[in-house]
């Protein structure tokens, strides 16, 4: 054993070192514990209590008591820093998404991000309710400064069109909302000045550990340690979503500070703005109202199953899931909330208040602590295992005597662990079901590192920031929306769509039905374009929302048709126009409809690549189709009908009767359509006239395009 010997000496010099580490370690773990523990026995006191005296004194809030109160004006502020790649799609889940009519959306966005603004500026030509409000400087800053830019234009807005917000809700540009949110902002308004919902991580698959800890933490948080923070305290932090404040409570927040309600010196304004509105004596509260979820869960074996489950109202999005983006995210709130909140908001407030303060503050030293506890736990299983090998034989340390106190402390230590693993499972598992309540116990560690790295982080950055003036600005982490799929949704019927985003009334909706019944197959979006009901550009981007299509703007040059692509007979029969931009990838058309699944089948196999299309207007498909026919495109006639969809309105000619003669009709053959249906029989001379006329009124037509 003798050269095993330098194991023995490297240990042995190390012994009173390891021991002192693991006392520290061991009384702050406990001190941590404690208090978790205190969270735990308050919550589940609470908890027995309003389940036995409470409850039963009190009937339940149900959606209709919701939906019977009129409707309040409300604003729904979200701040945008290069979300390009998702906005349009958050926009489009809220506006379709919400039972609630009386609500007005308000965008911020930077001079310098134009791929943002681009996006936030075709979502504001298809909702009437979205504004897009202009940063006046470049960004980033911090969230706060684009926040008190969007209340100006809310004020500004408010005082322009005679109306009074009764809320402003507080949004992130990957929030999936609730279709009650709004109603039960507007239950609530203007009784209560700050209201916060749960939030939520969308279900992740099992594999996917670092947004599994979101999926974890948040179960937890937001369903326990927040509802115990608003019992002891009254003070509820906001959440930066999902969060409503009354009239009242914006006006105070931008009375103290100027017309700067947020706070712009802190990372975290929502946690900033939540503590001072609680300094005002505001009333607050953290809503916790039952509602019933649609979700697609995953088992172990990837089997894939539609189920509901109920949990309370509130805000789900997809947090990051990469260990990178994770702890970046984290130091935000770790600077934020522990170190721009000690320095500014000190340790104001009542017992309770101070207390509150320190349990949001202690991950800045116990996020080191556990790892130090990894390290300490691995040196003695290491040292064991030089034991059973033989290359060490002086025994374990005296403090693994369990008559040593510090023993005694870890065998504490270790039972709080294990009431620990069994809480955060049985959060997790109410709303994620079993197997994620399994996983949840190994993703504490994963937790742990996110935590660790996100402390060493903020603490660079604040110190960086005291020392050297380096500027806090930010810190921008890349977010997903949800698929369709992912959200368990169905697209929306077009007129329902339509409805949604306010373009039309229930009462246009109906008159636009019974004309498309009467006419004999007339699209739906023709017979609301024929009436002016809707636009063309509106109608395209429902039509591209509907088929999750781009949507292309042949006027911007940036795409051009060629025509010499397909026959003339397919582009005819299927209203469609092949783009320059197709290669041996792929060919792609733009199209005002989709094409039927199985015309792309025939075509993809006719012409042996996969075909992609892209939404258009209406009248782009018209002006390629007379060009093809050797009529020139006039000025200001892309908005006019074809004929056929001019005699199918007028009732003289079928959807599906045309549709045969497009199969077999070839213009160099045939001649012009119109004729051609008339020597068919299908039409009278005097029927073609009339579409005639009614198609060149519809091309002479000015253009209704805004000029913005």
């Amino acid at each position: 054993m003798v050269e095993m010997q330098p194991f023995s000496d490297f240990f042995s010099a190390n012994y009173r070192a390891l021991e002192i580490a693991t006392a520290f370690v061991a009384v702050v773990v406990l001190i941590s514990s404690i208090d978790d523990l205190f969270i735990d026995a308050r919550y589940w006191i609470r908890e027995i209590w309003r389940h036995l005296r409470v409850k039963p004194l009190h009937t339940a809030l149900t959606p209709a008591q919701l939906r019977s109160v009129p409707e309040k004006p409300i604003a729904i502020m979200v701040p945008a820093w290069q979300e390009h790649d998702v906005i349009a799609s958050m926009i489009e889940n809220m506006v379709a998404t919400l039972e609630y009519r009386e609500f007005m959306v308000f965008v911020g966005t930077y001079p310098n991000d134009q791929r943002t603004i681009d996006e936030v500026e075709r979502m504001r030509r298809r909702y009437k309710q979205l504004v897009r409000v202009q940063v006046p400087h470049d960004g980033p800053t911090c969230k706060a400064d684009c926040l008190n830019s969007i209340v100006q234009s809310i004020e500004q807005t408010a005082h322009k069109r005679g109306i009074e917000f009764a809320g402003m809700v507080l949004h992130d540009s990957e929030d999936v909302l609730h279709p009650l949110e709004l109603k039960y902002f507007n239950y609530l308004l203007p009784r209560i000045d700050f209201i916060q919902l749960p939030v939520t991580s969308l279900e992740r698959n099992w594999n996917e550990w670092v947004a599994g800890v979101y999926m974890d933490e948040f179960a937890e948080w937001h369903a326990k340690d927040l509802v115990v923070r608003e019992s002891m305290s009254g003070m509820v932090p906001s959440a930066g979503v999902g969060t409503c404040f009354s009239r009242k409570a914006m006006l105070a927040l931008i009375a103290e500070t100027d017309g700067q309600p947020f706070n712009p010196d802190t990372l975290t304004e929502d946690y900033d703005v939540g503590t001072r509105l609680a300094r005002m004596g505001m009333r607050q509260i953290f809503g916790k109202f039952p509602v019933q979820y649609r979700v697609k869960r995953k088992g172990w074996t990837g089997k894939e199953k539609q189920i509901e489950i109920t949990m309370p109202l509130g805000v789900r999005e997809f947090f990051p899931n990469t260990f990178r983006t994770a702890y970046r995210q984290k130091a935000r709130w770790t600077l934020g909330i522990g170190l721009q909140g000690w320095e500014q908001v000190g340790w104001q407030g009542n017992a309770a208040v101070k207390y509150l303060l320190f349990r949001d503050r202690k991950g800045l030293i116990t996020a080191f602590v556990a790892i130090a506890a990894y390290l300490i736990f691995f040196n003695y299983m290491l040292l064991a295992l030089l034991g059973v090998m033989g290359w060490w034989s002086d025994g374990l340390p005296p403090i693994q005597s369990l008559a040593h106190w510090v023993q005694v402390v870890i065998a504490l230590n270790f039972m709080a662990l294990l009431l620990r693993m069994a809480q955060r499972a049985y959060f997790v598992g109410r709303i994620y079901g079993g197997v994620h309540a399994l996983l949840s116990i190994p993703r504490m560690v994963v937790g742990n590192f996110i935590n660790a790295a996100a402390a060493g982080r903020a603490w660079k950055q604040y110190l960086s920031h005291k020392l050297f003036g380096s500027k806090l600005v930010w810190d921008k982490t890349m977010h997903d929306f949800p698929t369709v799929e992912q959200l368990a949704e169905q697209k929306q019927h077009l007129g329902d769509l339509l409805k949604s985003w306010q373009a039309i009334d229930a009462e246009t909706l109906d008159a636009a039905l019974e004309q498309q019944a009467q006419t004999g197959g007339t699209l739906l979006g023709q017979v609301l374009l024929q009436n002016g009901w809707v636009d063309e550009d509106l109608l395209a981007e429902a039509r591209a929302y509907q088929a999750d299509l781009p949507r292309l703007h042949l006027t911007d040059g940036q795409e051009r048709i060629d025509l010499s692509l397909l026959p003339a007979r397919d582009m005819i029969r299927w209203r469609m126009l092949p783009l320059a931009s197709s290669d041996e990838s792929a060919l792609h058309v733009a199209v005002a409809s989709v094409l039927p699944e199985t015309v792309q089948a025939q075509l993809q196999a006719r012409l042996k690549r996969p075909l992609r299309q892209l939404v258009v207007r209406e009248g782009d498909i018209a002006a390629g189709l007379r060009q093809l026919s050797g009529m020139a495109e006039e000025e200001g006639g892309a908005s006019a009908a074809l004929l056929g969809d001019c005699l199918i309105y007028q009732g003289d000619l079928s959807r599906e009767a045309l549709d045969q003669v497009l199969d077999s009709y070839d213009a160099a053959r045939h001649g012009r359509l119109g004729g051609h249906l008339v020597l068919q029989g299908l039409v009278t001379p005097e029927q073609l006239d009339k579409a005639l006329l009614e198609q060149q009124r519809a091309r002479l037509k000015p253009s209704e395009e805004e000029g913005e």
